[in-house]
Formats: structure tokens, C-alpha cells, sequence
């Protein structure tokens, strides 16, 4: 193509013959076409125009109730661990001594313990857990998918991105849309070292193709440009209506696909992904490994316009430590044991490691959107595909998806409270039980969704939800 291009009369034949502009060598028109805004559709009685977003962090492998959220101090040595409960802001709350800060602000969250599902594996509890549904089809998507489907970005910007890579031990369809389709699939970025805590770590989702110039990215945009204007001029009546749904639908794509270059070419959707455009200080309180800067990330991402940011708590790796996977949370067994004395000790797989990096990270994320005015419109879930066996052995606790603890803040949740109950070693649910229906239908609520919108290739056959919402913990 050639600038002389954008001066020559288009055919109906040449309009068709140009494939190469079609898509601009990039996936992304298609994904914004799928994440154009339907009115009302799956919004909850005055909600339209609610404009509420998504951080969920995802920790995966499964976390300890009982070494975090729900402490056990007068269950058998074997069971209740070495660390000591602490007082928090909310009255009858108490969580582990390794998460002082969040302590501190308790007031801004909900600690749930009582989730509760019967799926021990990492594939399939986290396949339960992401989807909301105790017994998923292979192609239920996940709850960023729904909620990019029903209530996308306003904005132009991805509506669902996930940061950090799922390691080996699940099907990566975290990566996928299911069977709404792959344009309703995340924006992955980061894998494994290759992550925004490493100072070499480089966005590039937004490159052009290889071998396709910025320049030349513009050229076909001012063409496209051209096409669709030239779709209501008298080049397209040689007896064809204007009305023809072959140019109409041509005429549509092209709005997609100058987004998708506006993306690739301008500076604004890229510096969302940019954590060095914050100060040291910032960086700082965040911390400065994987999972604080993807928090760090997840929240610019946030305040562009995504509406979901799915976020895996991948805590990095200890001093003199080689990497094996993102798998954090899976604190048992010889190869936990083989990070510097598994679950209680100070290796990447131990919570003497991790649980500071949640207290330091999570709670610099709750300030960070409190101070900037995005608490009240920001979900923030922090939770794992299942619990840790009460039982201390094999060099750790075992899964565990009978009982586990989960962390809710901001938009829609009433905070400072805690829902649900354990029995006397965390081992089972003792009052108010939460499955992963009823899990994901008051998440929906809480961003404005019905938990009732149909799904599906019909458009109708499943539901975002079949579980009922728990007004409890909502203040919507």
C-alpha cells in the first residue's frame, strides 16, 4: 500500500480485495468489537449507567484459612499452627500476626469463612472457583469473561486483562473466553520472571506486528478511514443500496479497527500498563515483587478503564532461590519442603514468606484506591480455589475445598464485618455456608450485574449465575 492509495477511487472489488488491511495484522479489533457497550443488557434496576470495576486476585495453589483470615488458637499444636491471632479494627475479628497492616484496616474489607466447594484439584477447584458453578462445563467461562461480555469498557481499553501466567498444574483456560468465545478471553500480560517487579520487564502487547512500521499502521488508518466514508458515497450506488448490511457491517468493524490502532499507536492505553510512571514511593509501599507491582499495574488498569483485572499472587521468590512456578500457595509436599522448610518457613513456598507480601501489597492497594477515589467503584476479591487441611503433614496442609476464607473490599460490599463461620479446627463449615453460586452471583451484584443474565451461543441457555446473592455483604 502506498500513500498514492489514499487518492484513487475504490471499486467495490478493490474494497474486498484489500484482506491485509482487514485486520491490521492485529487481534484487537475483534476483541473491542465484542466489548462494544449493550444498553441495559444483565444491569441490575439503575445500574446503567454504574460504573463499577473488578480486582480479583487469585492465589493460586490454594492458601492456609487457619495461617491467615481464620486462626485456630486453641486447636491441637498440629493444627493450629505457630502463629498468634491479632486484633483488627472489626470487632470479633481476628487474623494471623503476619498481617499487621491489614489489621489495621479491616474496616475496608470483609473477611467470608465459610466458602465451601468439593473440588480438590488445582484444575478443577480453580475451574469452580473462577467460574462460580460447583460443577462447570469444560467450556463455563470465567467471571472476567461474563462480566467483559455483559458490562465491557466504556473506554478504549481491554474490559478484561489478567497479570501474571497460571503455571502448568491447570488447562489454561484463564486464557480463553469459553463459550462465549475468545474475544471475551483476557489480555494476558506477564509470565513467569517476566514480570513488571524486574526492571528489564517491557510491555508489549501493543507492538505492531512484526514488520509493520508505526507508519505504516496510520496509512491503512487514514485508508480505512476513507473506505467507510466512501461506503455513504455515490462510489457504492452502482446499484447496491447504502443500506446493504455488507457495507454496514464493513462500516462497523472499521470504528474497531481504528480503536485497536489508536491503542497500538498512542501513548495512553500504554502508560496504563507503565508501573515506572509511579514514584519510587508508590512502588515502594506496593513492594517490589511480582505481586505488588501487578497490584500496583492492576490498579492503573483500574483507572484507564478496564473493568475486570485478574490478578494471580504469585509472591516471587526468596533469596538464593531458583524458579520452578507461580504456584505460591500450594504449601505441601517434597517440593514445597525443598523452598527453605516449606509451609512455616521463609521460602517462596512458605507463608513467613508470602503472607507479609499480602499484608504489604493488598493493603497499599486498599489505601492506594481509597486515596484516589476509586474505592467505592472498585471490587476488590482476594481468594484461592480452596482452603489448607486443618491437619499440619507431608511438610505442610494438604487441600482443602471444604472450608476456606475469603477477603472482600470496595464497591457493593458492606466492609468491616466478618460472615460465616468455621468449626473449631477450620476443618468444616459451621453456620452460613457460601458456594460458588452464591459466591459469584454477590460478586455480580456487587458491580451492577443481574446474576440471572442469560448466556450462552443462544443467548439465552445458562445464566451468569445460578446461585442467589448474599445481601448480607452488600451494601448495594
Amino acid at each position: 500500500m502506498t500513500a498514492g492509495m489514499l487518492h484513487r477511487p475504490l471499486s467495490r472489488r478493490q474494497l474486498l480485495q484489500v484482506g491485509g488491511i482487514g485486520t491490521l495484522g492485529l487481534s484487537l479489533p475483534g476483541l473491542l468489537k465484542a466489548g462494544e457497550p449493550r444498553t441495559g443488557q444483565g444491569s441490575l434496576a439503575g445500574t446503567q449507567d454504574l460504573e463499577r470495576s473488578c480486582l480479583f486476585i487469585v492465589q493460586y495453589g490454594g492458601a492456609s484459612q487457619i495461617d491467615s483470615f481464620d486462626p485456630k488458637p486453641v486447636a491441637p499444636e498440629d493444627i493450629r499452627g505457630p502463629y498468634q491471632p491479632i486484633a483488627t479494627r472489626t470487632p470479633g475479628l481476628e487474623i494471623c500476626e503476619l498481617l499487621p497492616q491489614l489489621a489495621l484496616k479491616s474496616d475496608k474489607f470483609t473477611v467470608v469463612r465459610s466458602m465451601t466447594h468439593g473440588n480438590g484439584g488445582h484444575d478443577g477447584g480453580m475451574h469452580v472457583a473462577m467460574t462460580g458453578h460447583s460443577n462447570p462445563k469444560v467450556d463455563t467461562p470465567y467471571f472476567g469473561s461474563v462480566v467483559s461480555r455483559v458490562r465491557p469498557s466504556t473506554r478504549n481499553m481491554p474490559s478484561y486483562v489478567w497479570l501474571q501466567n497460571l503455571a502448568g498444574d491447570v488447562e489454561p483456560r484463564y486464557l480463553k473466553g469459553g463459550f462465549l468465545g475468545t474475544a471475551y478471553s483476557p489480555l494476558r500480560v506477564g509470565n513467569d520472571l517476566d514480570n513488571p517487579s524486574v526492571p528489564e520487564f517491557r510491555f508489549s502487547a501493543f507492538d505492531p506486528p512484526a514488520g509493520t512500521s508505526t507508519e505504516k499502521l496510520l496509512l491503512r488508518k487514514k485508508l480505512l478511514q476513507r473506505i467507510e466514508n466512501s461506503i455513504h458515497s455515490a462510489e457504492f450506488k452502482n446499484g447496491t443500496s447504502i443500506e446493504d448490511s455488507t457495507n454496514r457491517s464493513f462500516a462497523e468493524f472499521g470504528r474497531f479497527q481504528e480503536r485497536a490502532v489508536d491503542l497500538v499507536t498512542g501513548a495512553k492505553a500504554r502508560a496504563a500498563f507503565d508501573v515506572t510512571r509511579e514514584s519510587d514511593k508508590v512502588r515502594d509501599r506496593y513492594g517490589h515483587h511480582p505481586l505488588g507491582q501487578n497490584l500496583l499495574m492492576a490498579r492503573r488498569l483500574i483507572e484507564a478503564g478496564v473493568r475486570l483485572v485478574t490478578v494471580t499472587a504469585w509472591c516471587g521468590l526468596a533469596e538464593g532461590e531458583k524458579f520452578t512456578n507461580v504456584q505460591t500457595w500450594d504449601m505441601h509436599g517434597p517440593g514445597a519442603a525443598a523452598h527453605l522448610g516449606s509451609i512455616f518457613g521463609n521460602g517462596s513456598y512458605g507463608l513467613g514468606f508470602a503472607l507479609p507480601r499480602i499484608d504489604q501489597s493488598v493493603s497499599a492497594l486498599l489505601e492506594d484506591l481509597d486515596d484516589r477515589g476509586l474505592f467505592e467503584s472498585t471490587l476488590v476479591v482476594l481468594v484461592g480455589e480452596f482452603g489448607r487441611s486443618p491437619k499440619v503433614s507431608n511438610q505442610g496442609r494438604d487441600h482443602w475445598p471444604a472450608c476456606y476464607s475469603a477477603l472482600l473490599a470496595g464497591a457493593g460490599i458492606r466492609c468491616g464485618t466478618v460472615y460465616g463461620s468455621s468449626d473449631l479446627h477450620g476443618a468444616y463449615v459451621k453456620e452460613k455456608p457460601v458456594s460458588p453460586e452464591d459466591f459469584s452471583a454477590t460478586l455480580y451484584r456487587a458491580i451492577g450485574i443481574n446474576p440471572g443474565t442469560r448466556l450462552g451461543p443462544d443467548g439465552f441457555t445458562h445464566p451468569a449465575s445460578a446461585g442467589q446473592s448474599i445481601e448480607e455483604l452488600l451494601n448495594c
